[in-house]
This record gives structure tokens, sequence and C-alpha cells, in this order.
């Protein structure tokens, strides 16, 4: 009885297409049967958890077969907003861990560029989108699979302790997370030793400017370079510059996922310079569209949530805080509901 349910439940949208009642009347039908004692009472429950399962393996294959598509796109493009916006049409945040599984494994089968290129975009999708359990959970995938990926690249077990060692200098992983990746593996497994060869690239002499720069790449970590640039093209307004140029430079950075750093290291230099010319430039970027909503939201979050740390050298920063804020509100470029909802949100996950 039970197998012979279980067979009609599984071809019920099939059945639809000829019987358009088909499932409300399985439905009715379902009870009778548990109630007159030929048909199980487990039924109804094994039943949605079978149909849950099977919907659930559905949505992976398919996200899988998609972000293959996504990552290989980044690999030819380098256009990191187009694939976060990619990854937010999928509305898939629950599979965040697997993204990061496949992007490493597709880039170790490729050449130091797409390599470099994927810790690039773990450090942006750390800013944006993913959370440091996502990161965290996606590298013990990994490890966990470390065994079977070396069958086919060599070198793999090297390679994945560079990307580890790599997250922990781009402030992606901090070094107590290897020790709750390494809480997660099976004892004595390949991947335990992988992490103890990340430990030992994280403390080795000039291990910072050598991760950089691990895969060859000359040109350093990329966010690292434009916090850098962000911080010059500031000072430069600051000291009288122009607004039309120092838009231009942000606008050259070409990494718009990245302008809240713009917006918190603007409001930090217009507390210590006491030079309100500062909100100015955030208006012009704001009303040219080189700076969103989102952005300056994530900005002012991560000022305020530095609040306590920045008065100590700037005794009214909370007071400055709440005037930038209103300003902000009142040209609108600030929701105003920011001064709740700011109390809330957890803190954005990058460094200072």
């Amino acid at each position: 009885m039970v197998k012979g349910f279980a067979r009609l439940a599984e071809s019920l949208d099939d059945l639809a297409l000829d019987i358009p009642s088909a499932k409300t009347l399985f439905q009715s039908i379902v009870p009778k049967a548990i109630s007159e004692g030929w048909l199980d009472a487990s039924f109804t429950k094994s039943s949605c958890e079978d149909g849950e399962g099977q919907s659930k393996e559905k949505r992976l294959r398919r996200y899988k077969e998609e972000v293959v598509t996504i990552i290989h796109e980044y690999f030819l493009s380098d256009d990191i907003p187009e694939l976060i916006r990619s990854l937010e049409d999928l509305g898939l945040p629950e599979f965040n861990p697997i993204f990061l599984k496949k992007l490493v494994t597709l880039a170790l089968d490729r050449k130091n560029r797409e390599k470099e290129m994927a810790s690039v975009l773990l450090s942006a999708l750390h800013i944006e989108i993913f959370s440091t359990e996502d990161i965290v959970n996606g590298f013990v995938m990994l490890l966990e699979s470390a065994e079977d990926t070396a069958l086919d690249i060599l070198d793999a077990s090297t390679e994945l302790a560079l990307f580890l060692a790599r997250a922990v200098i781009d402030d992606v992983l901090a070094p107590l997370n290897l020790d709750e990746i390494a809480s997660k593996l099976s004892p004595n497994c390949s991947g335990s030793e992988t992490i103890r060869m990340a430990r030992s690239l994280i403390t080795a002499r000039h291990a910072g400017e050598r991760l950089l720069r691990c895969w060859g790449g000359g040109t350093g970590w990329a966010v690292e370079d434009a916090k850098d640039k962000i911080m010059k093209l500031l000072e430069e307004y600051e000291s009288g510059g122009v607004v039309a140029e120092a838009c231009r430079c942000i606008r050259d950075l070409g990494m718009p996922f990245f302008n809240h750093e713009v917006v918190k290291k603007a409001l930090v230099m217009a507390m210590e310079k006491k030079n309100d010319r500062m909100l100015d430039l955030l208006q012009v970027c704001f009303d040219e569209g080189l700076i969103t909503i989102n952005q300056m939201s994530k900005g002012f979050t991560r000022v305020k949530d530095g609040l306590d740390d920045l008065a100590l050298d700037i005794p009214n920063a909370k007071d400055k805080f709440s005037f930038y804020m209103e300003y902000a509100q009142k040209k609108g470029w600030l929701l105003t509901s920011f001064g709740s909802s700011a109390m809330e949100a957890p803190p954005i996950a990058a460094a200072s």
C-alpha cells in the first residue's frame, strides 16, 4: 500500500496535466486510507520529507549548473559586480558554501590568473554577501573532498593551503577560523594536513607580502590596492582638490561593490580634519549614481560600528556622526529608517 501510494505521489505533477484535480483528490484519499487502517500514518510525514528532499536536490543540481556558468563568465570578464548580481538573482544564499567550493575547485584546474581572480572574488563576496560561516563551511567542504580533488590535480593540497592562507591574509578568515575548520574535519584526514600547511605559510617571514603575490600576480590584492587609492583621492580632495576629479578616480577604480569604503573613509576624514566638505563629495557621488543608497548605508554602518574606537581620538565623534547621518537623510542619500535599523544590523564584514 505504502509503495503504491508513494509511486502515485511521485507522478502527481504528470497526472495533473490530464486530471487537474489530481492533487486535491489524492490528498483527500490519503487521510481516509489512514483512518481505515490500510495505510500507515507515517506515510504523510515520509512523503512530505521525500518531496522536500527531492525538491532540494533538484534546486541544488540546477544551482550547481548555473554557478559553473557564472564562474566561467567571471573568469572571462573579470566583472565582480556582475557576478554578485547573478548570485543575488539566484536567491539561494543557503548554497553559498557550495559556490565557494565550486569556485576554488574550478580555479585549481586553471592558471594562476584564475586563482588570483578567485582569491580577489572571495574578498569581495565576504565584504558584500557571504558571511564568515559561509566561507568556513565552503572550505570544510573543499577539504573534505581534497583526496578526490588530488586524483585530478596532483598539487591540490598545496594549492588549497595557499587559498586558506591567502584568505587569512585578506581578512576573509581569522586565524581562529582555521581551528574551527579543523574541528569539523575527521581526524587524520588529508584536510588537516592542508590546514597545518596553511598555518606554516601564515607564520613564515614576510608572509603577508608573499601570499598577496602567491599566484604570481605581481599587482597584489585588488581590494587592498583600492583602499590605498581611495585614501589618496580623498586626501587630495580634502586639501582643495576638484570634486569632478575625485569622482573620476572613484569611477576609475571600477569596484562599485566596494564604494562603502569611500563613504567610510570620507566620514572619518571629515571628523578628523573637521572638514565637512567631504559631505559635498558624497552628495555629488550620489547625484551622479556613483554611490548607491545601499553602499551609503554600509559605509555609515561601518563608521557607526567603530564609533567607540573613533571617540578615543575624536572626542566628539558620536555627535559628528549624528549630524552627518541627519544631513544625509535630509539630502536623500541615506534612508530615513537608517537610525533604527542600523542599531540592529550586523557589522559589515570588512577590514577597516
